[in-house]
């Protein structure tokens, strides 16, 4: 009976894997950017963190939106219809195309917005040209993510990792020899790694371009592109999945973000207590993130195939396989938690007064680490049901459940509690949040799972 799952367990993690370290390269970028930026000065590290957290909330969007293309190629390669795949490429890569323009024009419009964060001026104004500089390279990340998406619904998730990876590595030695002046550049302090990040983002298409026109697989599919395959059924199925999925990513990275406002207005050692805690929870969820994009391309072909009883015996191979990750995670946060903040911070600093407050901040993250193992569960389950909806193209009721789950149950959960017990009466309401998410995402694909197999038995 196990095996009927264990034995997907090789194909899931071959879709997985690519995924999961190309997002956590991303992640190792931006703690090179900010371990560069902040042996400059701690107001250089402040600005390039409200900068970047700024500029991401319209990439959330961005991101999420781009999540449309991936299931509409997955169902046309297990329908078979080649012509089609074409068709959703092109479409989505022009849609896209102008999102990102739009994305770009928008963080022109951030800087008056910063200070409504209220932050110190020398922070502010440290941070606008950052965001300048930055924001115009959204147009090439929405660029990037069409021919990703595109990669990843034919289930070729390898290139979009090796064109991610080979970028993360120019980005940091780009932004190593502009921040600080070395390699003949001159020296530029932070705005160096915003140069960094501006040239990798436009060599990722480069080099994804030229893997995909490199395959035979996928260069047909690149050739004689033009308006003639503008499709407004297609182009009207892109809006229909990718507008609630972009909404959906800013009420995830929404949540997060709050919390981290929630945790500032608590005090210093709350804030950097709980950014140890996020820290490690936003590395465990690329992983998980994999296992999405996985269960969206893998349902998306069995959609296409009409083949709904295989479909819903994959999805149970992925959640099963997800749920040991989940397990594994849990209780290794939970084993080293009183380990895990010592690669954060020092308690050794020769001052008394400084040592009072390194003391505290290991002491509150230690327990935040037990919520954030136990909190892996959730959040596990609920980003793999989601790319398994998606595959199912079911974005509207997903919509809605991450809303009502993570602001209208979540958020006054993690508001109210914070007034009580500070950043854990936070984390509370954070997997309060996570866990109804993933329980209404789950009955909703069981739900939709027996109606297709009832109605096409």
């Amino acid at each position: 009976m196990l095996e009927n799952y264990t034995k997907e367990f090789k194909t899931n993690l071959k879709l997985a894997m690519p995924v999961m370290f190309g997002y956590l390269g991303h992640v190792f970028v931006g703690l090179a950017d900010n371990i560069f930026v902040g042996k400059i000065d701690p107001i250089n590290l402040a600005a390039i963190s409200l900068a970047n957290s700024s500029i991401f909330f319209i990439m959330a969007f961005g991101l999420g939106f781009s999540y449309a293309i991936t299931p509409l190629v997955s169902e046309a390669l297990g329908a078979n219809k080649p012509e089609r795949i074409k068709k959703v490429f092109y479409n989505g890569l022009l849609l896209n195309t102008i999102l990102g323009i739009i994305m770009a024009a928008l963080s022109y419009a951030l800087p008056p917005l910063l200070r409504l964060a209220h932050q110190p001026e020398e922070v502010i104004a440290l941070a606008v040209p950052y965001v300048r500089i930055v924001g115009v390279s959204l147009l090439f990340v929405m660029i990037f993510q069409a021919l990703k998406q595109f990669s990843d619904g034919l289930g070729l998730t390898t290139y979009p990792m090796i064109a991610t990876l080979i970028a993360n590595v120019i980005n940091v030695i780009l932004s190593y020899a502009m921040v600080f002046g070395k390699f003949g550049f001159k020296p530029m302090g932070m705005y160096g790694a915003a140069y960094g990040t501006f040239i990798a983002r436009l060599i990722t298409i480069f080099f994804l371009w030229f893997f995909l026109k490199k395959l035979s697989n996928t260069a047909v599919y690149l050739k004689n592109l033009g308006l003639h395959l503008i499709s407004l059924p297609i182009i009207k199925k892109i809006l229909y999945l990718g507008i609630p999925s972009g909404f959906q990513g800013i009420f995830e990275m929404g949540i997060f973000a709050a919390t981290v406002w929630l945790a500032g207005t608590l005090g210093a050692v709350s804030q950097a207590a709980n950014q140890i805690a996020q820290q490690i929870a936003s590395m465990t969820y690329m992983v998980f993130i994999g296992f999405g994009v996985a269960a969206t391309v893998r349902i998306g072909q069995e959609k296409g195939k009409v083949n709904f009883k295989e479909m819903k015996r994959i999805a149970n191979s992925l959640f099963l396989q997800v749920f040991l990750f989940e397990i594994l995670f849990t209780v290794l946060i939970i084993a080293f938690r009183y380990q895990i903040p010592l690669l954060f911070m020092d308690l050794d600093y020769n001052d008394p007064q400084k040592e009072q407050v390194a003391q505290e901040i290991y002491n509150l993250a230690v327990k935040l680490l037990i919520i954030a193992g136990i909190f892996q569960i959730p959040d596990g389950f609920q980003v793999v049901i989601q790319g398994a909806l998606r595959g199912l193209q079911d974005v509207i009721y997903p919509f809605f459940i991450t809303l009502v789950a993570y602001w209208i149950i979540g958020f006054p959960i993690s508001y109210l509690l914070s007034k009580t017990y500070g950043a854990i009466g936070i984390w509370i309401g954070l997997l309060t949040g996570l866990s109804i998410a993933a329980i209404l995402l789950f009955f909703r694909f069981r739900y939709l799972a027996k109606k297709l197999i009832l109605q096409h038995h």
